[in-house]
């Protein structure tokens, strides 16, 4: 089965894009706090990792670039979600592979999701 882990601290977008991916047969894991990105990547291996900007304890830059230092986490394609105007510059400083401004439209993120979980 297809893993989605989701960092973000916006409840009532965790809500949504757990549904919509779980009805798609995703297994979804979600996290509030970046903090601990490793130990929850290591619990649930995901396949693909969306991250918000604005995420305690430590912002989705941060959070990413551990990830992306870490020798057995590196190869996880991480998506930058976030309402930003310089997402790009944001995902880049991060590493991350991808990025999805918010407002997000739902098949934008699906297809980014999909293509990565592929790749």
């Amino acid at each position: 089965m297809k893993k989605l882990l989701i960092f973000d601290d916006d409840k009532s977008i965790l809500e949504v894009i757990s549904i919509i991916f779980e009805e798609n047969g995703y297994k979804v894991e979600i996290s509030e706090t970046s903090h601990d990105i490793i130990q929850k990547v290591t619990e649930f291996q995901p396949d693909v990792i969306l991250m918000d900007n604005w995420i305690p304890n430590i912002g989705g830059v941060e959070a990413t670039r551990l990830l992306k230092n870490h020798e057995d986490f590196k190869h996880i394609p991480v998506i930058y979600v976030t309402a930003n105007n310089d997402i790009e510059m944001l995902a880049q400083k991060a590493s991350a592979d991808d990025f999805v401004a918010k407002p997000f439209n739902l098949e934008d993120l699906e297809e980014k999701v999909a293509y990565h979980m592929n790749s």
